[in-house]
């Protein structure tokens, strides 16, 4: 059988990290919505054309090999049952947020990884103290039935770490709930292959292969040193080591860098007006997005996707800090006049970096026409966050209401930081 970690090289501690990941999500909460839906296969997907893409499968979806990433043309031979929708992301949003309230009454060392998952470390929570963990996550199954929906359906995983909860989570899908400690991880890793290990892809599969390690049993067998100085060359090697022995290594929580949109257009086109006018609506939904988490950037990042599948992309520093939609937008438009060559655009995306906060903000004696434009950007802000997205725009978005529809952004929890405040401070 070959040589096995040694037993105190492995975290021998009780697992206190839990990983919760939605099954499904997009496509579960659109069934707990909608009774009919119940049961059938459903594809929530980027649009409804035969050109557009899966983005969630229902369960019964999947059963038929329909997976995120499956155009609707070869969903719907598949299943030509198949019932196809757009996202309805203020769903998923609150739904996210009803899991985070839930989830903070029991610590409040709880992370939201991403709009359908969240990581919940029990090492200092009283709860651990008078109830098993696994019986915890029984009660948090059962208190998601009654409380957010009984169509709702989680996988939970336990661990040392999180690299492990989240592994035990992927290990029984749907509705799963498995736990990953030292007694049993060399058994896990025996049932696993390489790229079921989150942070493993083909790339890195074959950069293992090379060197002689096939199954993530000879990755756990591989000494600190071949993984440090001989496969990955750098401090990834040491990272691994200790991450597939339990110990925690990716704690770490990076702040935000950058704030973006991006929109894939439904027939290419290199209309100047037209494609201005996309890039004022992305920078809009930009805009709003770094103003309500309190910040002003001091970059612009513009990028094309042209129908020839060929890619042309710049940066720019600026001068003064962009905040309003129109700083934004004016320097989109500098960066897209400065194409070598404008041909038909089928992809574009915009973002700003550089990101400063806004508090403390230092006041000035006099009035400039920057302070008067954020007063009047925070003022747009106000009232279409009361009245509806894109209540107030400016005038070249003018019959624009179909196009850019409201997505759920990659990280799209860090947008919900001001919901969460409001639920953590119920508990203080």
């Amino acid at each position: 059988m070959g040589y096995l970690a040694k037993l105190d090289e492995v975290n021998q501690e009780e697992p206190q990290m839990m990983h919760i990941d939605l099954n499904s999500a997009f496509a579960t909460i659109e069934q707990q919505a909608n009774p009919l839906l119940r049961g059938r296969a459903v594809g929530v997907c980027s649009y409804t054309t035969p050109g557009g893409i899966i983005l969630a499968a229902s369960y019964e979806a999947k059963a038929l090999g329909i997976k995120t990433g499956t155009p609707n043309w070869l969903a719907r031979e598949l299943c030509p049952d198949i019932f196809l929708m757009m996202p309805d992301p203020d769903k998923y949003f609150y739904v996210n947020s009803r899991l985070y309230r839930l989830l903070y009454s029991y610590t409040s060392d709880l992370v939201p990884l991403s709009i359908d998952e969240f990581v919940i470390d029990f090492s200092t929570s009283r709860k651990v103290r008078y109830k098993s963990l696994k019986s915890i996550a029984i009660e948090i199954k059962r208190r998601i039935h009654y409380e957010i929906g009984d169509w709702i359906r989680v996988n939970i995983g336990i661990g040392s770490n999180r690299f492990l909860a989240k592994t035990a989570a992927s290990l029984h899908k749907p509705n799963g709930l498995d736990v990953i400690s030292s007694r049993n991880l060399t058994q896990v890793y025996s049932t696993l292959k390489l790229t079921d290990l989150c942070g493993i892809n083909h790339r890195f599969e074959a950069r293992l292969n090379v060197n002689g390690i096939y199954t993530p049993v000879d990755f756990l067998n591989a000494t600190e040193e071949k993984l440090h100085k001989k496969v990955f060359k750098s401090i990834e090697g040491y990272r691994w080591y200790q991450r597939l022995r339990g110990y925690e290594v990716d704690c770490i929580e990076y702040g935000r860098k950058s704030f973006g949109n991006d929109f894939a257009i439904y027939k290419a086109t290199s209309d100047k007006q037209e494609l201005s006018q996309l890039m004022m609506k992305l920078s809009e939904k930009t805009g709003r997005r770094l103003r309500k988490n309190g910040y002003f950037a001091r970059g612009a990042h513009l990028w094309l996707l042209y129908d020839d599948h060929s890619y042309w992309h710049k940066s720019k520093k600026t001068r003064q800090v962009l905040y309003s939609t129109n700083d934004i937008y004016l320097a989109m438009q500098q960066i897209f006049n400065q194409q070598p060559e404008f041909r038909a655009v089928s992809k574009l995306g915009v973002s700003v970096y550089g990101l400063e906060s806004t508090t403390p903000e230092q006041l000035e004696i006099f009035d400039t026409v920057a302070t008067k434009q954020r007063r009047v950007s925070n003022a747009i802000d106000n009232v279409n966050d009361r009245y509806g997205e894109f209540t107030i725009v400016p005038a070249i978005m003018m019959q624009m209401e179909d196009k850019i529809i409201k997505r759920v952004p990659f990280g799209a929890s860090k947008d919900l930081a001001n919901i969460y405040k409001q639920y953590q401070n119920e508990y203080q």
